[in-house]
């Protein structure tokens, strides 16, 4: 007798596990690619500057991206559209434009810092720069080109796993695990001279900005569309982007703790990602940085495939043309085009060496700072609406705590920006 039971439960268990399997992928995919190259150099920075309080921003942040994500999600998966061919739908021709202008734009600047951060990386191992820049541009457009949506998601959840390479990193260097872990609940452990905290309040801004962007709401919604989740398993869908927020945060302490106890705790500051790769090396050892480096690597070509895909998926839902990654090349053909565009001319940028790519990152900087607070606006109009959402619609936590976010992400944006062009750390 009490062999069924047992059975019953187990079967229970398993077909919970093969139902949430059958949802899972946008949202991890989603939030582990805010760790692109860029992520990794600021959250890299923030621990060689700032050591180890810098990481009580990190639940927060979590929680932060976990909410706004799930909106995203949750509004795809009722409605059977992508946000940007919502907002297309609900405010018009005009706002579609705005918005789809400013998400090219910065997004052709994040495409930039990520092929940059190949080229430097190639060279820590002795890869020619501009044969493996070409090699990631051209096997980036191939994944999207020659595959399926299941072949992407498997390639991108993969890509995801390597992240690993940072726990590694972080165990090597040896830290001061009660030291990092009680600085995520408050901050203490250094001297907060108010030089130190002008730091901490730039480069916390900064590790804000790379967490929250709004390609990452774009996306979050198209490749759940795209995925076609029903309706009846939006609860799984939901539970998945809390999931995917505190896995890339979970990555990013281990970031923070390799180069917090190797590079702040020797004062040894640090400008880039890439920097931290070969710095932590003397305190971590030779597999410790090669770790990091192959991180740096994974995150660049993560980036470089979710970044276009974003603009792609968008382009197709503001001007309501064909663009799944099902369809052939013929079907979606402006689609396809669009997303190896961006590729080639942010290649193009990096190789001819002439422009000024801090520059651009302040410029990208600046347009996200601006879009961000204006995605939200949208996004909460769209999921409070109750004749669109129905019984699905934001709660009051919901909407209480993204409006304040909003407003405080945008005021944190400008004075970063402010920051960067006027007073630079």
């Amino acid at each position: 007798m009490e062999e069924r039971p047992r059975k019953n439960f187990l079967q229970r268990w398993w077909r919970s596990i093969l139902l949430f399997l059958s949802v899972f992928g946008p949202a991890t995919i989603t939030a582990i690619a805010d760790n692109d190259a860029g992520g990794v150099a600021t959250y890299s920075i923030a621990g060689a500057k700032l050591g180890y309080p810098i990481l009580f921003l990190l639940p927060i942040l979590t929680l932060l991206l976990g909410v706004t994500q799930e909106m995203g999600m949750r509004l795809t998966i009722i409605t059977r559209r992508g946000l940007a061919d919502l907002i297309r739908e609900k405010f018009g021709v005009r706002a579609a434009l705005l918005m789809f202008g400013a998400l090219l734009f910065a997004n052709i600047g994040t495409l930039v810092t990520e092929i940059s951060a190949v080229k430097v990386t190639s060279g820590m191992f002795g890869i020619p720069e501009i044969p493996a820049i070409i090699f990631i541009v051209a096997l980036s457009f191939w994944v999207i080109t020659r595959g399926s949506y299941k072949f992407t998601q498997n390639i991108m959840l993969f890509a995801s796993l390597l992240f690993v390479v940072y726990i590694f990193s972080a165990f090597k260097a040896q830290p001061d695990w009660g030291e990092a872990i009680s600085n995520l609940v408050y901050p203490h452990g250094v001297d907060f001279t108010p030089g130190y905290m002008r730091e901490y309040l730039i480069i916390g801004l900064g590790v804000l900005g790379t967490t929250l962007t709004p390609w990452g709401q774009f996306f979050i919604s198209s490749f759940a569309y795209d995925k076609k989740i029903e309706k009846g398993k939006v609860h799984l869908s939901q539970m998945e982007t809390y999931w995917g927020a505190f896995l890339t945060d979970f990555f990013s302490f281990f970031m923070i703790v390799a180069t917090a106890t190797t590079l702040y705790k020797n004062g040894i500051a640090l400008d880039s990602g890439e920097q931290a790769a070969l710095a932590i090396e003397p305190f971590a050892g030779k597999l410790a940085s090669t770790l990091f480096s192959v991180g740096i690597l994974n995150a660049g070509f993560m980036g470089l495939v979710i970044v276009s895909l974003t603009t792609a998926y968008a382009f197709a839902e503001f001007f309501g043309v064909s663009g799944s990654l099902d369809d052939d090349f013929k079907k979606s053909k402006t689609f396809f085009v669009l997303y190896g565009f961006q590729l080639v001319v942010a290649m193009l940028i990096v190789l001819i060496g002439k422009f000024n790519l801090f520059q651009i990152a302040v410029v990208t900087q600046m347009i996200n700072a601006i879009a961000l607070p204006l995605v939200f606006y949208y996004l909460l109009k769209l999921a409070n609406d109750e004749n669109l959402m129905g019984e699905y619609k934001n709660n009051p936590f919901q909407r209480w705590f993204t409006t304040i976010a909003s407003v405080v992400i945008f005021i944190a944006s400008l004075v970063a920006v402010y920051s960067a062009i006027f007073a630079p750390v």
